[in-house]
């Protein structure tokens, strides 16, 4: 018994000493973590133009004249937000509630426009009445809506908000900033979830809200970030979350801001290899080569967008109805093949776990047969 209890151990500790600080999950590997995360943080996915947005108000304008309907409203307030317009946004949809009282989805644009035009009080009351009605919709996004915004209240100075929300620094050792506030605000009754749920789940909530709002937010991208570097080591994503903080540092003014997002940036790299089968850290200036290719590879995408739509609505074309048919799969951000020291990144990650797996065989294997030998010797010094 006690010979298979040794081998237990010195298996057990070979592949404990290989999930050291050293972090060499890929790009690939974080987003088969985190589907649509890249494509969230560099723009590329299904949305649409300032132009298409301006024929909204147009067509919609016309069509409530005719045949009023509540989601008409909707797509009418949400278009002038769009194109920056939050005030008559706000004037719309509060038409809307007059006409059409109780609706869960008035008291969600609402709280949102409310928000965006920085009545935080407001925006809380009317999210609070589209979670009565309606707890569960956009998978329980309006719930890390409120706490972003609690987060965001909690978080000012004098009465103002100044970027970045948060001067936590990222680590793997723990979670940060937006993470740590989600955390703390779980509920009692959800103690059975493990932190990289409650992250998770957060997660889900803040992509939606770049997906359906503001995806160049810098807040949103710092509180992307965040989350990303507050799961449980082997959990999280360094390389997404350093690409967030990155964007949020391009779309800050402050030049303080900037260079604080760029130090987080550099932080949630620490540990994390540029290939698999060192200990060489990836640096910041490696990422953001990459990086950028991404976000001209997502800008050269949407440029395609706005002018098929320019052309649409030119042409006097059913706009909805012809991006359906082009734009109907889901875009996704193209890996920079060959670039740099990333060419060998994704190819040799595999090849890495299985040698891994090999290396803590045999050595469990030469660990046996030395105990075994021992065992023999110690047997045949008995006999004598």
């Amino acid at each position: 018994m006690r010979f298979f209890l040794t081998i237990f151990l010195v298996t057990g500790f070979c592949v404990s000493a290989l999930a050291c600080l050293w972090d060499r999950d890929t790009l690939a590997m974080e987003r088969q973590r985190f589907p649509t995360a890249l494509e969230l943080i560099t723009g590329k996915f299904l949305r649409h133009s300032s132009d298409f947005y301006q024929w909204r108000v147009e067509d919609t304008t016309a069509r409530i004249e005719l045949n009023p309907t509540p989601e008409l409203y909707d797509d009418l307030a949400v278009a002038y937000e769009k194109l920056g317009n939050t005030d008559e946004a706000i004037r719309v949809i509060e038409k809307k509630a007059s006409l059409y009282p109780g609706l869960y989805s008035t008291h969600a644009n609402l709280g949102t426009f409310y928000f965006h035009s920085g009545k935080y009080d407001r925006g809380l009351q009317e999210i609070d009445k589209a979670l009565a009605i309606n707890p569960d919709a956009h998978f329980g996004r309006e719930v890390y809506q409120k706490r972003l915004v609690e987060y965001l209240l909690s978080t000012r100075a004098d009465g103002e908000s100044i970027l970045p929300l948060s001067n936590d620094r990222p680590s793997q050792f723990s979670p940060t900033g937006f993470g740590v506030f989600v955390i703390e605000q779980t509920p009692a009754k959800s103690t059975e979830k493990n932190t990289t749920q409650v992250v998770d789940d957060a997660l889900q909530g803040v992509l939606g809200m770049m997906k359906f709002g503001h995806y160049d937010s810098p807040v949103l991208l710092e509180v992307l970030g965040d989350l990303l570097v507050s799961c449980e080591p082997g959990s999280d994503a360094k390389q997404l979350a350093a690409r967030a903080y990155l964007k949020a540092s391009y779309e800050a003014t402050d030049p303080n801001a900037k260079a604080a997002y760029r130090r987080k940036a550099d932080d949630a790299l620490k540990y994390q290899t540029r290939t698999t089968g060192s200990n060489d850290e990836l640096t910041l200036a490696e990422l953001e080569q990459q990086f950028k290719e991404e976000l001209n590879d997502a800008q050269a995408w949407y440029g395609t967008v706005a002018r098929d739509e320019k052309s649409w609505i030119d042409t006097g074309v059913n706009v909805e109805a012809a991006f359906e048919k082009k734009y109907y799969a889901t875009p996704v951000v193209l890996p920079a093949v060959g670039s740099g020291p990333f060419a060998a990144i994704g190819t040799v990650s595999s090849m890495a776990v299985v040698g891994s797996l090999l290396a803590v065989v045999l050595t469990a294997i030469v660990c046996m047969n030395i105990i075994f030998r021992r065992r023999k010797e110690d047997d045949t010094s008995s006999a004598a």
